[in-house]
């Protein structure tokens, strides 16, 4: 089934929802819909709860979603008015006719672990192996290939079979329980699978390489969001990363992650936060071409398509120019730690 009509059938499941989300954008907030339910979530999350977004006259709430295909879905649908999405979403979405602008990215760093089942002790040991995914062409599948190919595994020549299981959550479970052979997680899932016997094959993190796995995009020429709006939300990006990097903040951006990863052990939480800052470390928001290049060259391997698209029709620079034009990014930089 091609992606057109996925999109047009996952359109019918929420339209009986829209009506409600339409009482939500009247009444003033701003939902956004995600399918990553991780550390990634962590600018909004933190900036949702620690009121920083209201600071620039915007109220955002979020709405998780299974996967990137239906978090798409939602927007066309006109169910919500922004998503919170991988790359690869948004390039599948763009080359099935739906106009997108892209505007603000939430991280630019990948710090997550190759983890294996027992009995895999090398790179060579994946051939014909399985890798837990959410879906494919997803914010997770996007990970997964680009650590691969920052390791220099071709998934094609190592015949590597991707299974659409779950979120980050789920998928950690399958490799524990032996249904998946590996996966590419978060640090804080790593180290959950690790304790429960799995090993960890490569640090992502550690391999250079150009990146980023959430943009915030809403549909080009939106009733719902004007210039004015992008504007101020990536302001409350920048203000909640800021918050993150702050080592003085440590306690709340803790508990906020605890709370809404249910992470009950100390060691877990602590891991959590190290990835939440870890993967943003600067404020460099602007969406990066030359991922993006990369992303479309991953995605074109399940979708030709994507091939076509045209990258500078879909991300918008202007955003975060205007923010460094107006002196307001050069300013929060002043408050990173040193």
């Amino acid at each position: 089934m091609n992606i057109v009509v996925r999109i047009l059938l996952a359109c019918c499941v929420f339209s009986s929802l829209a009506a409600s989300f339409d009482n939500a954008h009247a009444a003033g907030p701003l939902l956004i819909a995600y399918g990553g339910h991780n550390e990634t979530m962590a600018p909004l999350w933190v900036g949702i709860e620690k009121g920083l977004f209201r600071k620039y006259g915007v109220d955002p709430r979020v709405l998780q979603t299974r996967s990137g295909p239906i978090m798409m879905a939602t927007l066309a649908s006109g169910g919500v008015p922004l998503v919170w999405a991988a790359p690869s979403s948004a390039l599948n979405a763009s080359v099935s006719g739906f106009k997108l602008t892209c505007f603000a990215a939430g991280n630019n760093r990948i710090p997550r672990e190759l983890i294996v089942r027992k009995g895999i002790d090398s790179l060579e040991d994946l051939r014909g192996k399985s890798f837990g995914v959410q879906s494919i062409g997803g914010g997770f599948w996007l990970s997964t290939m680009g650590a691969l190919e920052a390791l220099k595994i071709d998934p094609e020549k190592y015949r590597l079979n991707m299974r659409v299981l779950g979120d980050t959550g789920t998928v950690t479970q399958a490799l524990v329980t032996g249904n998946v052979d590996a996966m590419v997680v978060p640090y804080s899932y790593a180290d959950m699978a690790k304790r429960a016997g799995a090993r960890s094959l490569a640090d992502v993190g550690t391999v250079n390489m150009v990146f980023q796995l959430t943009v915030m995009c809403a549909p080009k020429e939106s009733p719902a969001i004007n210039t004015e709006t992008m504007v101020n939300l990536t302001k409350g990006i920048v203000d909640s990363l800021v918050f993150i990097l702050d080592p003085a903040n440590k306690r709340d951006v803790a508990e906020v992650l605890r709370k809404n990863l249910r992470l009950n052990k100390d060691e877990d939480i602590e891991a959590a936060y190290k990835v939440a800052r870890l993967q943003m470390p600067n404020l460099d928001v602007a969406p990066n071409l030359d991922a993006w290049r990369l992303f479309k060259r991953l995605l074109t391997r399940v979708n030709p398509k994507v091939q076509d698209a045209d990258l500078e029709q879909i991300i918008t620079g202007s955003i975060v120019q205007n923010l460094e034009a107006s002196g307001f990014l050069p300013e929060m930089r002043k408050k990173l730690p040193r």
